[in-house]
């Protein structure tokens, strides 16, 4: 090992043992750097988590899908909530007559209507009141992804005539059928009666949500049971390709305002979305996201910044009788100023190396909450180190070179 190493690796050895000296005030240091990378890191991990989780298995809609509905997507309040609330439902004949102008451009137009607080019961046994009844037609499965597992689908006969049928979830399985074949049998949906005639492959969860959690019955049926003039329609149409997709749509908005009975001038009245539509709506919350944490973490970290400086500045105080006699036995002004450098630099390193530990685990943690895969975010955890670095540097420095600085004989007299 040559001189200069030897130099540097004590040079390094001093530098720990005053931090490990002074435990308190280093703690107190670091915690200031492990905030401002808490931040950015936990909102990056949970923002990749979750976007990884939308892009592979957003199942909303369908493939070449897009979707009428009364409502956005993402509840709005203050007066957009409002004008959404005064706008007409979309009823089931203005959905009916949209499907017949939609027939040689869609073939497959799904109408949906949601109750997401039902309870199911067979005999003794329910589910809990939260289960998803869904009043749709036989397209469901197109529009929504799903799959027969047992038994049949709903037929066109099932929507024409309101039949009392419906196709159960997974879910709905285990806590009403856990040990017999449900098929043929009688169940209560939200009080009303039903004959299961098909059961659902399993899907599993998608961003927090059991999508095995549900029941479907004829859209007929559904509105004839608990009140036409309390819901409105959802409509999904699937275009036949994606070429075909935007000619798709645009006959399909065209349908719709004649089916809504809009004037050429006036505007839409119902919300029009699709899975690239429902991507870019998180995209724009989760850029508005990053830049509040970017903010909040540049704040913390300028902090933590001065307060490196300020500990600093009070170390190089209280050891100017050590640099003294370190320099009187031969010091040079660039070992001193690494040591002190190095202490800056450790400090933010630790509270960095913290910040994105506790960063990526709180942004794992809300996504193993919402069922989104575990990412690692090393991008932005070599990024975070790099600024940490650069922040022990720059604040560093002028304690590092007050100290390198010092007359060894001045400093001896130093009391």
């Amino acid at each position: 090992m040559s001189k200069q190493t030897r130099i540097y690796g004590e040079t390094l050895r001093i530098s720990f043992t005053s931090l490990a000296a002074h435990k308190l005030r280093t703690f107190l240091t670091v915690i200031g750097i492990t905030i401002g990378v808490f931040s950015v890191i936990g909102v990056m991990t949970a923002v990749s988590a979750l976007r990884g989780s939308i892009e592979s298995g957003l199942s909303f809609l369908g493939a070449n899908t897009f979707q009428f509905a009364k409502w956005p997507v993402v509840s709005i309040g203050g007066s957009d909530w409002v004008k959404y609330q005064k706008r007409r439902n979309i009823t089931i004949e203005q959905a009916q007559r949209y499907q017949r102008l939609m027939e040689d451009a869609a073939p497959i137009v799904c109408l949906k209507v949601f109750d997401h607080g039902a309870q199911m019961v067979n005999g003794t046994r329910h589910t809990t009141p939260s289960f998803d009844y869904i009043g749709t037609n036989q397209y469901f499965l197109n529009a929504n992804q799903y799959a027969i597992a047992a038994g049949r689908n709903l037929t066109d006969a099932d929507i024409a005539l309101g039949s009392a049928v419906t196709v159960i979830g997974q879910k709905v399985i285990e806590k009403l059928f856990p040990t017999e074949n449900p098929l043929g049998h009688m169940i209560k949906i939200a009080d009303h009666p039903y004959r299961v005639v098909g059961t659902f492959v399993g899907k599993g969860s998608s961003l927090g949500e059991d999508q095995d959690e549900l029941a479907i019955v004829p859209v007929s049926r559904f509105l004839e049971d608990n009140g036409k003039t309390s819901f409105s329609i959802n409509i999904a149409t699937e275009a036949p390709s994606p070429a075909e997709y935007e000619a798709t749509l645009d006959k399909g908005i065209t349908a719709m305002r004649i089916a809504r009975q809009l004037g050429p001038g006036a505007d839409n009245d119902f919300e029009i979305y699709s899975n690239d539509s429902l991507l870019a709506m998180f995209a724009k919350v989760a850029d508005a996201v990053r830049s509040g944490a970017f903010v909040i973490s540049a704040i913390a970290l300028v902090a933590a910044g001065v307060g490196i400086m300020n500990i600093m500045l009070v170390s190089v105080t209280e050891r100017t009788k050590e640099i003294g006699v370190r320099k009187s036995l031969g010091a040079q002004r660039r070992i001193i100023l690494i040591q002190f450098l190095a202490e800056s630099v450790v400090i933010s390193l630790a509270g960095g190396l913290a910040g994105i530990l506790l960063g990526v685990a709180a942004g794992n943690g809300l996504a193993l909450l919402l069922k989104a895969e575990i990412v690692f975010p090393w991008g932005w955890a070599v990024v975070g180190l790099v600024v940490c670095s650069a922040i022990g540097v720059g604040f560093g420095l002028y304690p590092a070179m007050r100290a390198a600085a010092m007359d060894p004989i001045e400093a001896l007299r130093y009391e």
